[in-house]
């Protein structure tokens, strides 16, 4: 075994964290969402993040390393025990690739990991199954046909440059021009969508001069948008919008045609929502 659970957290929604200790002694963390018909677990592929976002808690750690694809794939094998063992009826949980680290600056091990998962004698996942989410690191997107028809997750956030490198240091060095250019070699399949995530932060990205550009940003394409509620962490310099807030954002998309899910936050009380991981947090 190339990882030892160190410590499960349980949220009241039924949410699962889970702090893997490494060979080395580096720590990773994956989380179990429930759905009612099928779970979702959310793997890390690396050991923190080099990224730097502001939004993400991961980003204060910076990079570690990288995970091999043994690493990556044992956590998966871990959480679905523990799963199966609960309740055999189960199905085996689907693949979000949202965990610590940028996947696609890990794509070599990613790659890898992505073809025994979804291999006949591997994991024996569909690739509609697995879903890969970036913040728009461009020389893995120019890849991401060689993932075999996963989904793909940007971390979009807001329309505008200036404001998107405030967030997202990586904009300054391959803006949004860039990421589209590369987002529409990508081939998808027959209701197969690109999955932008927003991230709503209070008095930030949530006017009606940002649902206009993003309507204009996204076009004709295949695309959803996925609102997600900010969620804190310790020193965060952004708070959660009111419902209210996000209510009037959401109409404000869907009057611009936009195709529009609104995320529900699960395991925030346990630090495991998106962009709350941090194993040097939780190793204190």
């Amino acid at each position: 075994m190339l990882l030892t659970l160190d410590k499960l957290s349980l949220s009241h929604d039924e949410t699962a964290k889970f702090l893997f200790t490494l060979k080395d002694n580096a720590a990773i963390e994956s989380v179990l969402v429930p759905f009612k018909s099928r779970d979702a677990v959310c793997l890390s592929t690396q050991v923190g993040c080099a990224m730097g976002c502001t939004f993400c808690f991961t980003s204060k750690m910076g990079l570690k390393r990288h995970l091999s694809s043994d690493e990556i794939i044992e956590q998966y094998l871990a959480v679905k025990k523990w799963v199966l063992e609960k309740n055999q009826q189960r199905l085996p949980p689907n693949i979000v690739f949202m965990g610590q680290g940028e996947p696609l600056h890990n794509f070599d091990e990613l790659k890898k990991a992505i073809e025994w998962l979804t291999s006949p004698r591997g994991g024996k996942l569909g690739p509609r199954q697995i879903t890969v989410s970036t913040v728009g690191f461009v020389p893995g997107l120019e890849r991401f046909s060689e993932l075999g028809g996963v989904n793909l997750a940007l971390s979009l956030h807001t329309p505008f440059e200036a404001q998107r490198s405030e967030i997202i240091p990586l904009n300054r060095r391959w803006p949004l021009k860039d990421i589209f250019e590369a987002l529409d070699q990508i081939p998808l399949r027959s209701q197969q969508f690109i999955n932008f995530e927003y991230l709503m932060m209070k008095d930030f990205n949530m006017t009606p001069t940002h649902a206009e550009a993003l309507a204009q940003l996204i076009g004709p394409r295949k695309a959803i948008m996925n609102l997600i509620p900010f969620n804190p962490y310790p020193g965060a310099p952004w708070q959660r919008p009111t419902s209210l807030e996000i209510e009037e954002f959401k109409k404000l998309l869907v009057a611009q045609r936009l195709r529009v899910f609104l995320r529900t936050t699960k395991g925030d009380e346990i630090m495991a929502a998106c962009g709350q991981l941090n194993t040097q947090k939780e190793l204190q």
